[in-house]
């Protein structure tokens, strides 16, 4: 290989990098195989500019810049990317104690990103061990979209973590961080409560269905 073509190698990589770094400021740093195969640019470039340190690798399809600045909710908009990639489900929504994660209310840390996809999704990729998946076909009065990531509202969050772990304290202080950030008002609060009561008496599985998008 001369110097000559060389350096047009080496000029046409960060031509392609500059591309990934306007695609990957609209999502905080983090852009997949699918959005840079749209705009040309092919999976063997993403392959030699991770190599280059360029690029990092986060899971299967998914890739990172970086330097630049990761926050508490990168992990969440990673799980996010993933699942949607290779023309994966759109209707999917962060959920369970992961969604009171990105709430920010309880004390929850959860160790997996918990996401739930339509029964009928498939996802054609290994997933990561990270990653935790229910499946379930939500109402769109159970989603919002919360710092930009979609995500259970905090009613149908209360309802999963308490239906399927039985957490009855986690339940109690995510509905009294949620009222005192705003999230949910007085008369949901009270709701919640209520359920939470019933459902401790053994008087049935709390539900979601009147609850409204609290974005």
């Amino acid at each position: 290989m001369t110097r000559g073509h060389e350096r047009r190698i080496t000029g046409d990589v960060r031509s392609r990098l500059d591309e990934l770094l306007r695609l990957a400021e609209q999502n905080e740093g983090l852009v997949t195989a699918s959005q840079a195969r749209a705009i040309g640019i092919l999976d063997s470039v993403l392959a030699r500019l991770t190599q280059r340190g360029k690029l990092e690798r986060v899971a299967r399809g998914v890739y990172r810049i970086p330097y630049y600045p990761a926050d508490r909710l990168s992990q969440y908009r990673e799980a996010v990317l993933w699942v949607r990639s290779s023309h994966g489900p759109e209707d999917i929504a962060l959920s369970h104690d992961t969604a009171l994660a990105v709430y920010g209310i309880s004390d929850v840390n959860p160790s997996q990103v918990h996401i739930t996809v339509p029964k009928g999704a498939r996802l054609r990729r290994r997933r990561p061990k990270w990653i935790v998946i229910h499946r379930g076909d939500l109402a769109r009065t159970n989603v919002t979209t919360h710092e930009g990531l979609p995500v259970t509202t905090v009613a149908k969050s209360v309802s999963h973590v308490v239906n399927e772990t039985g957490r009855l304290g986690l339940a109690r202080q995510a509905i009294k961080d949620a009222r005192r950030e705003g999230y949910i008002s007085a008369a949901e609060a009270k709701r919640l409560t209520r359920q939470l009561n019933d459902h401790h008496r053994g008087d049935g599985k709390m539900q979601a269905a009147k609850e409204h998008p609290t974005a």
